[in-house]
Parts: structure tokens; C-alpha cells; sequence
């Protein structure tokens, strides 16, 4: 059989250069397609899943004395779990209000090194950076950092922090208007959902000796601290495992 000729005579006679599609060409768009759906995929997943342990905010934010609208300013403006956990914990044990703030805004300092390396995989300027800002939290810096290239990571950040932030206030607000009648949200294990739903984040990309050395560091780190620190501070403190491992002096092969 004689090999396709390159052209071919359209309408009008004149030689026309056939349109050639290949496999590749088609191919690489329903793959990047495919990518795209994943990253969206797992941020609602996680979304969800964390948005879920809402419903505990909102009730502790009651039982400390909070009405469901100061629970719910909570959620919309603070928008950080540790954070408000904190807050609600020194104003339901009596402490004074300044105490509370101080120590919910210590927990959130983590958010800004987020935000280092958010700003330059967004891009983003004017009132979408100032949204970004308020959607960097733990999940969706860690959807994001997890993609494969850069605009399957914004897809997973944006996915995660707009569902984790419609999912928390619903059920922030679900739980304060419940308040005593749902019981200790604990018992449901919804406080062990988000931490699942990091943990799997997180475990594909333990996959060398930097980042097994600074889980390890930093779980020892944790589990050390916890008896002797407030809640949430072991959290800051395992951020130093990072430091050391990232500072020790590096192996240099000889020629």
C-alpha cells in the first residue's frame, strides 16, 4: 500500500496540507485533565473531612461562654482551628481575654512561614491575595505543596481552602445552635478527622531520609513537650525538627 500523501486537493483544487493528530496530541490533554480532577478531588475530600470537626468548635465555643454569633465571628475571621481552640480554652478555664488572644495568635504564627511559599506559587495580587492569606492553613498548603506542577497546585490550594472554609462555618454554626445536646464531639471522632486527613498528606512525601529524619525529630519533639506546655504549643515546637535536620552539616563525596 502506497504511504497517505502529506496533501490533498480541497474544494477549490488547490493542494491542501492534510491535518495530521496524533496520539500524543490528544493524549496529553484528557492526562492533564485527569491531573486537574485529582487535585480538585482530594481538596474537596479534605475539605470536607475537615470542615466536619466544625461542629466541635462551635460547641466548645459555646460551652466557654461564647454566644453563636461571637462562635461564629471566630470561624469567618480567625479561620484557624488551633487558634480558636486555644482561645475558647483560656476563656472557658477564666482567663482574661488578652491571654486568650495571645495565645490563639502564637498558634497562628505558623501560618505566615505558609505564606512564604504560598505567595510565590499563587501569584496572586490585590483582593485575591488578601483571600489567599486568609485561606493558607494547614490543609491547603499541604494539598498544594503535594500537586505535581504548579497550576495543579493551585487548583488543590483553592479547592481546599474554599471548601475546608464553607464546611467549617456551616458546621461551626451547626454546632453552637446544638450546643449541650450533641455531647462531647469527641465521642462521634470527629476530633481525629482533620489530623487523618493531613497524615495522609503528608505520608507520600516521606519518602527519603530528610523527611523520615524530621517526622521522627519531630514527633519526639512533641510527645517530649506535651506534658509540660500549653495545648498546641508542641505543634511550634516540632517545627524546630525541620530546622535541625535542614541545618546539619551535609556529606560532601569525595572526588
Amino acid at each position: 500500500m502506497a504511504p497517505a500523501r502529506p496533501f490533498a486537493k480541497c474544494a477549490f483544487g488547490l493542494r491542501c496540507r492534510r491535518s495530521q493528530v496524533t496520539t500524543s496530541d490528544t493524549a496529553e490533554p484528557d492526562e492533564q485533565r485527569l491531573t486537574q480532577s485529582f487535585a480538585l478531588r482530594q481538596g474537596l475530600a479534605v475539605g470536607i473531612a475537615t470542615g466536619l470537626y466544625g461542629i466541635s468548635c462551635g460547641a466548645l465555643a459555646v460551652a466557654a461562654g461564647l454566644s453563636t454569633w461571637q462562635a461564629m465571628a471566630t470561624s469567618l475571621l480567625l479561620f484557624s482551628g488551633g487558634s480558636q481552640f486555644a482561645f475558647f480554652g483560656v476563656i472557658g478555664a477564666g482567663g482574661a481575654p488578652i491571654a486568650a488572644v495571645a495565645t490563639s495568635t502564637l498558634l497562628g504564627v505558623r501560618n505566615a512561614f505558609y505564606s512564604l511559599q504560598m505567595a510565590s506559587l499563587l501569584n496572586v495580587q490585590g483582593v485575591t491575595r488578601v483571600l489567599a492569606a486568609h485561606l493558607t492553613i494547614d490543609e491547603s498548603t499541604a494539598v498544594a505543596v503535594g500537586q505535581s506542577d504548579q497550576r495543579q497546585a493551585r487548583i488543590g490550594f483553592w479547592a481546599t481552602g474554599i471548601s475546608v472554609f464553607i464546611f467549617w462555618n456551616l458546621m461551626t454554626l451547626l454546632g453552637a445552635l446544638l450546643g449541650d445536646a450533641m455531647g462531647d464531639p469527641r465521642a462521634y471522632g470527629l476530633d481525629a478527622a482533620a489530623a487523618a486527613a493531613f497524615l495522609a498528606l503528608l505520608w507520600p512525601r516521606l519518602n527519603g531520609g530528610d523527611p523520615l529524619a524530621t517526622a521522627a525529630l519531630a514527633v519526639l519533639l512533641t510527645v517530649v513537650s506535651a506534658p509540660f506546655v500549653p495545648a498546641g504549643i508542641p505543634v511550634l515546637i516540632a517545627v524546630a525538627a525541620a530546622l535541625l535536620v535542614g541545618l546539619r552539616p551535609s556529606k560532601v563525596c569525595a572526588p
